[in-house]
């Protein structure tokens, strides 16, 4: 069986989340904090080797008083990141251990995730080295100006959105950020096609949804509510309190 290694970067600024007392992947959702539901699908997977999750230097103290108890339980490894996502994944990739076969790269704020859409990327990685998740564009895209006026209608012609779970093979994403030479990709499937390796896309789902502002917050809340519930036992989960209420 291969062995996947799980990387959850949680370090960004939270910039459009609008909220004083929280940074999107510590904010309460379903009695739960966001990064948890992203975590707990990986979590008891027989499969999966490692996890990290990987928070802003600035996020350290107040992530200890909360949590440093429970992801010791849940056997999670938490890390510093960096200035931006590449910065915050490559030094989570230094401590991918070397019996990890394949690397799994996945937005701590993307929390609602199937179980199968898992078996289906994992087993699309195994068989190409390079897979992600993305969704077809449906919508009209302008191209538009700094005076927000339009400059042209952008054809969606074979155009997808990209999301996470991203997974590739891990001597390949190592290389892939070796050669990277500072450059700044805003997901990882973008170094991989730097490097030269072709990545496989398999189509996700809308609900599998990043929560990016209190709008997204409120969507996830009820996509959950459809959501089959995680495989975790109870003694397990230490977060199953009133909390998050």
């Amino acid at each position: 069986m291969s062995k996947f290694a799980v990387i959850l970067p949680a370090a960004g600024r939270s910039s459009r989340f609008r909220d004083e007392s929280y940074k999107k992947p510590f904010a309460p959702l379903a009695n739960k904090p966001v990064w948890l539901h992203s975590a707990e699908r990986f979590l008891n997977r027989g499969d999966v080797s490692q996890t990290i999750l990987v928070i802003a230097p600035e996020d350290r103290e107040s992530f200890h008083m909360k949590f440093s108890a429970n992801v010791a339980i849940l056997g999670i490894e938490v890390i510093d990141g960096g200035a931006e996502r590449a910065d915050s994944v490559e030094a989570a990739l230094a401590r991918v251990q070397p019996s990890a076969n394949f690397v799994c790269v996945h937005d701590a704020a993307r929390p609602c995730l199937a179980d199968a859409w898992i078996d289906e990327i994992f087993a699309a990685a195994e068989k190409t080295g390079a897979a992600i998740f993305a969704t077809p564009v449906a919508a009209t895209l302008k191209r538009v100006g700094p005076d927000r006026k339009i400059i042209e209608t952008v054809p969606r012609d074979n155009l997808w959105e990209a999301q996470t779970p991203q997974v590739f093979r891990r001597q390949l994403l190592l290389d892939a950020y070796a050669a990277r030479a500072g450059f700044q990709a805003t997901d990882e499937a973008q170094l991989v096609e730097r490097f030269g390796h072709p990545v496989t896309v398999v189509p996700g789902s809308p609900i599998n949804l990043k929560i990016t502002t209190k709008e997204d917050q409120r969507l996830a809340e009820q996509a959950l509510k459809a959501m089959p519930k995680p495989k975790l036992p109870g003694a397990m989960n230490p977060f199953a309190d009133d909390r998050w209420r």
